[in-house]
């Protein structure tokens, strides 16, 4: 008797890699009594940006933060810049740092659609949030930004081919984002909620 070797399971998929936007001036934060950039204040001791860096490390999924230069004028040379830095990705998800309540768990449900989607959208409630997952067949127009309109043209020109997916999360934290110090103060009282 002899025996066939056992079939070899297929790799599982590439995944997407999260584009943590941590670019931005935060000019509304200080304005509105802040004294620090808001990716620095903190939420229950620990600065925002650290809840979302912690948030993708539990995801399981790689990332690439793009943080603040002064050639980068807007979101969408932002998002460029990391697409360009993570030509090999799968996809990519987009993120900004100001989103300190998004769970790990929706970065990855958002992955997980993309295998399906060009463009997946998080939302909560009926309102769209990030982030927003992009396949790789978006690489060239993302790559193409420019400006402060972000992907709004990429997520246009998806919706016109039925590209794009809405993907309703349980996750306040995908619409919860941090531009004031009311918003902070928000976002302090949900994640207490959160943990009792």
């Amino acid at each position: 008797m002899s025996l066939s070797p056992s079939p070899v399971p297929p790799p599982p998929p590439a995944l997407p890699t999260v584009i943590v936007l941590a670019a931005g001036r935060g000019e509304r934060f200080i304005a509105s009594g802040g004294s620090t950039h808001k990716l620095a204040a903190l939420l229950a001791g620990k600065p925002v940006l650290q809840h979302v860096l912690d948030a993708v490390q539990s995801s399981g999924l790689s990332h690439h933060v793009v943080e603040a230069d002064v050639s980068r004028p807007g979101m969408g040379d932002s998002i460029a810049d990391g697409v360009r830095a993570t030509l090999d990705a799968a996809g990519w998800l987009i993120l900004p740092a100001d989103l300190p309540l998004v769970r790990g768990a929706s970065l990855r449900a958002v992955a997980d659609a993309l295998r399906q989607h060009a463009v997946v959208m998080a939302s909560y409630q009926g309102v769209r949030g990030h982030p927003v997952g992009f396949s790789a067949a978006c690489r060239d127009q993302l790559l193409a930004l420019t400006g402060n309109q972000g992907a709004a043209s990429v997520i246009r020109a998806q919706e016109a081919i039925n590209s794009v997916a809405t993907l309703a999360l349980d996750d306040v934290g995908v619409v919860t984002d941090i531009d004031t110090v009311d918003d902070l103060a928000r976002a302090e009282a949900l994640l207490a909620a959160r943990q009792a």
